[in-house]
């Protein structure tokens, strides 16, 4: 028998997971790696302690499934997106730590940038908001902070990448420096609609061109992981964003398709085809994963506070015990007794992007009581979710007829249940609910003739659960206006 492995490259750990041909996870190996956190606001990772923690699971993940290296067909790749390293071409060690995507230390040259009225030029180009969050500008603070890095730079001996890069670079020992579509399109310097490296933008961020990898679909053959390190030359043969891997895990092919991650916060991205669609409501535009030719375009819209909600819940409020009480508590409550939660805690994101806003409790009477709360703090992730999904309809024009779910606050039946009556259509959880690390296994294993296309895959991955709306359009409309006035006392 042959498999496929992903490796799951995320913000606070790295998994291996192996799959089979009838897309069932057999075995997993994750290891947590250090956060550095060198001043307030700063968010770093050290390369070597990604690399130690993905060769560890990789091992591991084999280990357990009890089967040899010689039955791995092919490794996909997904990551953590925007993060950025910088090493050196010829040893491969890095320059300065990898600066995360969490990073705001680039916020203020952001601000410079925008003052000077670059946003709309850069937007256009790259259908990003000009933000620290993104590569540019972390790339250009190690080559100005970083003592000779520039020079080394001009000079041709020192690279960047995403850590997909980074990760293909290592493991095949220097021979594979490349990158696909969904990840080059997060870093600000590559233009979504030429597909190529945009050489404006690199002008100015002051980068020179010569640090930057090859651009490939995510599904494609990229090289060979070398021999020294398992003993056998497995075929590396995806690379993709996390969040477009979820796209892609939940199969979400066609135009209109549209998923969404519940993790600490919530992930939504729609396909929409192969035009770009340029949002009028906060959202960006993006590439998304594809096995062969020109990627489709995406929208996406983040949501800062989803399973993080239920965080708090249980760790600072004390009303739960364990994330899943939050369904039973909720079910519990007959309705929220007119209780609305805006979990702003850390500002409102898309499609409102008010970083001052503040999360608040309204709707509070006598007989408020605590199942009623948790609830609410439930209700108030699917109402989030709805205003982003709203916003996608309306810049795209198509009418979402289901929404396709994934991520830990997935699980919740509750959430589900209430999510698909305040959006008016099914909501359809996987029976694999990895959709990240499925989305790198089934683009490898296309790529490498494990699957045919995902017509095939589709035969395997089923449907764990679809929730379908039970809820009146007058009673749906009633609960959205008070959302609404809720979320007006948060901003005002």
């Amino acid at each position: 028998m042959k498999y496929i492995m992903a490796i799951d490259q995320g913000t606070t750990s790295t998994r291996a997971i192996i799959f089979n041909h009838e897309c069932e996870i057999v075995s997993s190996a994750q290891r947590e790696f250090r956060q550095i956190y060198p001043r307030p606001g700063w968010v770093e990772h050290s390369p070597g302690d990604i690399m130690a923690s993905c060769v560890s699971v990789m091992a591991e993940a084999v280990a357990r499934a009890g089967i040899t290296w010689e039955s791995v067909s092919a490794i996909g790749v997904t990551n953590q997106r925007e993060t950025t390293i910088v090493w050196d071409k010829k040893t491969g060690e890095p320059v300065y730590n990898a600066i995360v995507w969490q990073c705001r230390r680039t916020a203020p040259l952001c601000d410079e940038l925008k003052a000077r009225g670059l946003s709309d030029e850069i937007f256009k180009k790259t259908g990003l908001v000009l933000d620290a969050y993104f590569s540019a500008t972390k790339i250009k603070w190690i080559l100005d902070n970083v003592d000779g890095a520039r020079a080394r730079a001009e000079r041709g001996e020192l690279l960047f990448g995403t850590v997909d890069t980074y990760i293909m670079w290592y493991l095949s020992r220097g021979k594979v420096f490349a990158t696909d579509y969904t990840n080059a399109a997060r870093t600000l310097l590559f233009n979504i609609h030429t597909l190529e490296w945009d050489k404006d933008l690199l002008k100015l961020f002051d980068i020179p061109e010569c640090m930057l990898p090859k651009v490939r679909p995510s599904g494609h053959f990229y090289g060979y992981v070398d021999r020294k390190l398992f003993g056998e030359g497995i075929s590396l043969c995806s690379a993709v964003g996390d969040q477009q891997a979820a796209l892609f895990g939940q199969l979400c092919v066609e135009k209109g398709d549209m998923k969404n991650t519940y993790g600490t916060g919530c992930f939504l991205l729609m396909n929409t085809g192969d035009a770009p669609v340029e949002s009028k409501s906060g959202l960006v535009t993006s590439l998304g994963a594809t096995g062969s030719g020109t990627p489709p375009y995406v929208l996406e819209g983040s949501v800062f506070v989803g399973g993080a909600a239920v965080q708090w819940l249980r760790d600072e409020l004390k009303l739960i015990g364990t994330a899943a009480e939050s369904e039973t508590r909720a079910l519990r409550a007959k309705d929220s007794g007119g209780v609305y939660v805006v979990p702003a805690f850390t500002g409102l994101g898309a499609p409102r992007w008010d970083a001052d806003a503040r999360g608040i409790i309204c709707g509070v009477t006598r007989g408020t009581n605590a199942d009623q709360i948790v609830r609410a703090t439930l209700e108030g992730i699917a109402y989030e979710v709805h205003d982003v999904v709203e916003a996608m309809e309306k810049d795209s024009g198509v009418k979402l007829t289901s929404l396709k779910v994934d991520g830990g606050a997935s699980e919740n039946n509750f959430l589900m249940s209430f999510q698909a009556d305040i959006l008016g259509c099914d909501v359809v959880r996987p029976k694999v609910v990895e959709t990240t690390a499925a989305g790198a296994a089934y683009l490898a294993g296309i790529a490498c003739g494990y699957w045919k296309d995902t017509d095939e895959i589709k035969k395997y991955a089923g449907t764990d659960r679809t929730f379908s709306p039970s809820m009146t359009k007058k009673e749906r409309e009633r609960l959205l206006s008070g959302w609404r006035g809720a979320v007006r006392k948060c901003v005002s």
